[in-house]
């Protein structure tokens, strides 16, 4: 622990100690040639600030609570690694709590916890910021929070999200490029926002191609890796199999991958396999997974900023609430070819 002080740094700096204050608390109306100069003293001399003195001294616990509800380990370590690692820059620490969204009571469980826990503001990923009881009962307790990719009233609150719609249409678009006239796909959960875009991007990009719309080639996964697994089984045993399929999230593709080995069905060379996310999974595997890049360590992030920030509080001109778009990439790896002749 360095024991410099934030007089330390502001001397260094050659600005006020109310000035460092208000750089280390990300407060507006700074400027950006100030803020600089502040930050590299404060890295200079191994600055940390003192949370529980800081939280004595003003209104804030300097806590970031993180709410979940998904199936996927390596989603939730991914989001995890992108919000702690923005709260340590800034001084916060970050709060996990898995919560069960499913559960009647659920919104009860709300307003208790927020008393135990004391956090400035809440990130709530996907299906947890759908879920309505959650929503009011922050709401009723006036909890600041951001919402990452929700489906449902985007104007409710602050929220960050990449356009998974436009993601699943393009990895589709791609396969049908290769010369694919039959590309499966696997749901995710049905009260999962991302789940329902990434299925209509499938289904509008079969129909930009030209493609009929199979049913008998759509299978209702959970994130999993045993969903995935369970909907390969049918989708390949079967002699009129795709010669594509896109589930969409990774841990279900990896499930299809078990099961084209089980089955002797050759990846790329009878099938191709898709994903969505890029999580570690699918570059350990072999053939290593083609899939959606989705930021989700940055979404996080950016989530985590616009609490510290204060920025999740505010509206814009239009009294919308404030709001994120990251990027995807698509990544092209060994698991897709075109088809079998």
């Amino acid at each position: 622990m360095s024991s410099a002080t934030i007089i330390d740094v502001a001397r260094q700096a050659g600005v006020s100690i109310k000035t460092v204050s208000r750089v280390l608390n990300f407060e507006p109306n700074v400027r950006e040639q100030t803020r600089a100069k502040v930050l590299a003293a404060a890295e200079a001399l191994r600055y940390r600030p003192n949370v529980s003195a800081r939280s004595l001294a003003g209104s804030r616990s300097y806590l970031i609570g993180l709410l979940f509800d998904n199936p996927s380990p390596a989603y939730v370590a991914d989001v995890q690694m992108g919000a702690v690692t923005r709260c340590r820059q800034a001084g916060y620490h970050l709060i996990v709590e898995p919560i069960d969204s499913a559960a009647g009571d659920v919104g009860a469980v709300i307003e208790p916890m927020l008393d135990t826990l004391n956090v400035d503001g809440l990130i709530l990923t996907p299906p947890v910021c759908d879920n309505v009881a959650i929503l009011d009962a922050l709401d009723r307790a006036g909890a600041a929070y951001v919402r990452i990719a929700p489906d449902k009233a985007p104007d409710r609150a602050a929220y960050v999200h990449m356009d998974d719609r436009r993601a699943a249409y393009e990895m589709t678009a791609y396969l049908l490029g290769l010369g694919h006239e039959s590309v499966g796909f696997i749901i995710g959960p049905p009260d999962h926002g991302a789940a329902h875009l990434r299925y209509e991007g499938y289904r509008q990009a079969l129909a930009d191609g030209g493609r009929a719309f199979r049913p008998e080639h759509v299978r209702q996964g959970q994130f999993s890796f045993r969903s995935g697994f369970e909907a390969a089984e049918s989708l390949l045993a079967g002699p009129d199999r795709p010669t594509a399929v896109f589930a969409s999230n990774d841990d279900m593709a990896l499930g299809v991958t078990a099961v084209a080995y089980r089955l002797g069905v050759s990846i790329p060379g009878d099938v191709s396999v898709a994903g969505f996310d890029d999580t570690p999974g699918a570059r350990v595997v072999w053939p290593q997974l083609t899939t959606i890049r989705q930021p989700i360590m940055e979404m996080a992030a950016a989530a985590a900023e616009l609490l510290i920030s204060g920025e999740a509080g505010r509206r814009d001109e239009a009294g919308g609430p404030a709001s994120r778009l990251l990027d995807f990439d698509l990544i092209v790896r060994e698991s897709t070819a075109p088809p079998p002749a």
